[in-house]
């Protein structure tokens, strides 16, 4: 069952970050995950539900993982401006390794606002995005302290810049959703816009 269950969420994903969440029906996940539409909803009683269990699913995978790179970082004893670094980088990661996983949260925010999803059903979700906050207020009272982040900048005020703007910034390039220059480098531009907000909020 939980390898049956693995396979709905992975092609899930896939279908959904291809075709949008709006298009796609209960029926299409099950033909790309090669199962039945009663045995779907055994597991799912309603697209709502499996598209909430896939964002989880998602970013979970995909924070773990980078969460568990900066702590071995974290371990060596690095400054909290070069923790930021790290946390900014994890966006330029997304664009260049997962633009699946930014196309795919494109469409869920979307999907999020037209369905007018109670906040009770999405707090699987909330509690893992809640994650990458924690790690940021670790990183920001590490910065008050060793003084390599700026102060008199609150860190909800911090957090959600630097988030906001990142994630957008990849995100319009990964659904490209960008000026066309046929001079510029998409990495590039992303790397110069990290190292922006990181002159900003960073004592260099």
């Amino acid at each position: 069952m939980a390898a049956k269950n693995q396979r709905i969420l992975e092609e899930g994903f896939a279908v959904f970050a291809r075709r949008g969440i709006a298009s796609v029906t209960m029926t299409d996940v099950a033909k790309a995950a090669g199962i039945g539409i009663a045995s779907l909803y055994r597991y799912y009683s309603t697209k709502q539900e499996l598209v909430l269990a896939i964002a989880t699913w998602a970013w979970k995978n995909y924070l773990t993982e980078q969460m568990g790179r900066m702590d071995v970082f974290e371990q060596r004893g690095i400054t909290a401006a070069e923790n930021l670094n790290m946390f900014l980088e994890a966006f330029l990661d997304l664009y260049r390794n997962h633009k699946d996983l930014l196309r795919f949260n494109q469409f869920f925010n979307v999907y999020l606002q037209s369905e007018q999803i109670p906040a009770e059903k999405t707090q699987p979700y909330t509690r893992v995005i809640g994650a990458l906050e924690e790690r940021f207020v670790r990183i920001y009272e590490k910065g008050q302290k060793d003084g390599t982040l700026r102060k008199g900048i609150s860190e909800g005020v911090m957090f959600s810049t630097l988030v906001h703007l990142m994630l957008a910034a990849v995100t319009r390039y990964a659904v490209g959703l960008v000026y066309f220059n046929p001079e510029s480098d998409d990495e590039k531009e992303l790397e110069f816009q990290k190292e922006l907000l990181l002159h900003r909020f960073c004592e260099l």
